[in-house]
């Protein structure tokens, strides 16, 4: 009995947290329009950034570095990053929704390290910027084009854009590739797109993508997927356009891989 009372509170505090809707806790706002912040990091890799060049690439940009109540009211309509990035002031901290043992050591919220003494130390930078072009956000539709930013247009360079997908329980989501032009390599080193079979970019990575060639169709094991999309600072394409399709599993059991059912209650 205090098992179940207990799980009925913590599915209530998801519930109040997020929104609930037709067996969805989301919201769909646009996180760029909505909240402004958005997440960077250096080209040389994750966690290369000192305050003084984590500013400049949020000033590079239009912005600034954002401030922890920024950050706190995008991690409110579903920012979530597991990487730590400075703040204003030189604070340092990472927005999580949903907390893993991995991911926000279990607590839900901004995880704040405080503020930093030594501003040589390297993280990642959250910035905030209200009128930055659409690139990413969380998406709950049942159906909807993903595009690149500017796309007929060519992207630009030094962008990463993060789409969170999330549809009913019990649903899984179908990918398909409409057009796509990103910078090729050999190993999609420079520019790339990316497929996550799971909330954040850490875990259940099913591609990496550049090049000109249309991928296979790809469907989910749960109802969750995270899109990445990455530009270096040199040559640029044609971009690309992907639709996704909330399909319900039963009907496509037959369809889907081998590949174990994994559900994701968001």
């Amino acid at each position: 009995m205090k098992t179940m009372i207990f799980l009925v509170l913590v599915f209530l505090d998801e519930t109040f947290g997020w929104g609930f809707k037709n067996g969805v806790l989301h919201n769909s706002i646009w996180l760029e329009q909505a909240a402004g912040v958005y997440h960077r990091e250096s080209r040389n890799g994750k966690y290369k950034l000192t305050y003084r060049e984590a500013k400049a690439v949020c000033e590079y940009e239009g912005g600034r570095l954002a401030t922890y109540e920024q950050l706190e009211a995008a991690r409110q309509i579903g920012f979530h990053v597991c990487a730590a990035g400075w703040l204003h002031k030189g604070r340092v901290g990472y927005p999580i929704v949903k907390p893993t043992f991995n991911c926000g050591f279990g607590k839900k919220g901004i995880i704040d390290y405080g503020f930093r003494l030594n501003k040589s130390e390297r993280w990642d930078a959250y910035c905030y910027n209200p009128h930055a072009k659409e690139c990413g956000g969380v998406l709950t539709e049942q159906e909807r084009i993903i595009k690149s930013p500017g796309y007929p247009d060519h992207y630009e360079n030094d962008q990463i854009c993060y789409w969170h997908i999330r549809v009913n329980y019990g649903q899984r989501i179908f990918i398909e590739f409409l057009d796509l032009d990103i910078e090729e390599d050999i190993d999609c080193l420079s520019d790339y797109f990316e497929i996550y079979d799971s909330y954040d970019d850490l875990h259940g990575l099913v591609g990496r993508y550049c090049g000109y060639e249309l991928p296979d169709r790809i469907i989910s094991t749960g109802n969750v997927m995270t899109l990445k999309f990455l530009s270096d600072g040199s040559v640029i394409g044609g971009g690309f356009q992907i639709k996704y399709t909330a399909v319900d599993s039963e009907r496509n059991e037959t369809n889907a891989s081998s590949e174990p059912y994994n559900e994701f209650e968001y």
